[in-house]
């Protein structure tokens, strides 16, 4: 579903929004269901749904032979159009109860944060919105590796709460990819918290991986040396980084783990998901959040 109309603001200057789409009122109470067990229930329907959606991936007679020699369900045709139903309905379901509320994603450097905004803003008909794009634009165009290089990271860090103040107070129906360290200010979490704030939770080995097969360079905090092994520094760096930022995940509304959602559909590993399937996570998470909220304002 196309945006019918971009709304525009003022950031130093009248900017339009589509020059931050991606690269290439809420609760602000901490959500003690994180605390108590790091993880979030899944609504039983919509859980057997998910299911039995994911069981018509071995019903396609025409591919069923070829899709069994190849061990990808996930080549069919028909579990595409499937998949891609399935994740409208769930947009459809959810869309009404958000109230135009902006949708934070949250998480680890590498853990598709934009890749899953796309989807997830696609299916909803919001725009997508980056932070560092609104960040290179305050700076004059100036890269954030360039920022970290020249100014530091405190003024990244500056830069990147008037970001969100600023999103978080002036826009509606947008799905905003924040950077990996938004969340260890508290006052971020105040601006986030107007909408509904989603963390990625992915396991660092397989951040490693995926950063390592397209380089650092982008990666101010991540950046390797040719001589060094690129997976193993990274993976070690990633470690370091999270045990400062680890718990402050923990503050967000709803939590997709993809661990948890490649087991539960059957997958022998997280690399097996797809950004689909776990945008598809992202609501039903999201619509659990949602069902608690309205449960705790009938109180």
């Amino acid at each position: 579903m196309e945006v019918a109309t971009v709304q525009r603001f003022q950031y130093s200057s009248w900017i339009d929004l589509r020059n931050f789409e991606g690269k290439p009122r809420g609760s602000l109470r901490y959500t003690l269901r994180f605390k108590e067990n790091k993880t979030l229930r899944v609504v039983a329907p919509l859980a057997l749904d998910r299911r039995r959606d994911h069981r018509l991936r071995s019903v396609s007679d025409q591919n069923s032979s070829a899709l069994l020699e190849t061990g990808s369900l996930r080549q069919s045709p028909f579990d595409e159009e499937q998949i891609l139903k399935l994740l409208q309905r769930k947009a459809e379901e959810i869309k009404p109860y958000l109230k135009g509320r902006p949708i934070f994603l949250v998480g680890m450097m590498g853990s598709g944060k934009t890749t899953v905004g796309k989807i997830l803003s696609k299916a909803l008909g919001y725009t997508l919105l980056d932070c560092d794009t609104f960040i290179e634009h305050a700076m004059n165009g100036t890269s954030v590796a360039e920022i970290f290089e020249h100014f530091g990271e405190s003024v990244f860090r500056e830069k990147e709460t008037e970001t969100l103040k600023e999103v978080s107070c002036m826009y509606r129906q947008v799905v905003v990819s924040t950077g990996g360290g938004a969340v260890i200010r508290p006052i971020n979490w105040k601006y986030m918290h107007k909408g509904i704030t989603i963390w990625l939770d992915v396991p660092l080995e397989v951040l490693a991986h995926r950063i390592a097969a397209v380089g650092t360079d982008s990666r101010p905090l991540l950046h390797v040396d040719e001589a060094e092994d690129i997976y193993t520094t990274t993976l070690n760096r990633l470690s370091k980084i999270w045990d400062v930022r680890g718990e402050a995940y923990t503050n967000a509304n709803a939590r997709v783990s993809l661990e948890n959602t490649a087991l539960k559909l059957g997958y022998k590993s997280v690399s097996d998901l797809t950004p689909t399937e776990i945008a598809i996570e992202a609501f039903e998470q999201v619509q659990s959040y949602l069902d608690n909220e309205d449960g705790i304002a009938r109180l």
